[in-house]
């Protein structure tokens, strides 16, 4: 998708699926550079802008942190520079995505067998809160 030659905030946005305090955000952190401004006050943006603002959202939507982008940023305003760093970037995120994902899994089987544990009854006799708290510790620190 392509932008006009230069385009308000408000269609910046949307033609990006951003909220406008975002996009303000953005260029408050130093993500999007400085907009320039119409005679009005009203900020302007550009071509080059909008394939900015397309590479966090696609960033952040890939999970990557703020600081990561910004790194990713930097390695993409130098073409020449070797993009080693970027692929460690991207592999450390993976790296911890994988981590996540991991203990996801775990909790997804916790949580299948307490929730087939139950056979109905009493909330006082309640099989999936009794394994809750023994799961959470807190029927230790109960007791003390």
């Amino acid at each position: 998708m392509s932008v006009q030659k230069s385009t308000l905030i408000g269609d910046l946005a949307r033609r990006t699926g951003t909220k406008i305090n975002t996009v303000r955000f953005y260029e408050e952190i130093g993500l999007m550079p400085k907009a320039a401004r119409t005679a009005a006050g009203r900020r302007i943006y550009a071509e080059a802008d909008f394939r900015r603002l397309s590479f966090i959202r696609h960033s952040r939507g890939l999970g990557f942190s703020i600081d990561e982008i910004r790194s990713l940023m930097a390695l993409s305003d130098q073409p020449d520079q070797d993009c080693a760093e970027a692929a460690m970037i991207a592999r450390r995120h993976l790296n911890s995505i994988e981590d996540r994902i991991a203990k996801l899994e775990a909790l997804q089987s916790q949580l299948t067998e307490i929730a087939t544990s139950c056979a109905g009854g009493r909330a006082a006799d309640c099989s999936i809160i009794e394994a809750i708290v023994g799961i959470g510790g807190a029927s230790e620190f109960l007791a003390e």
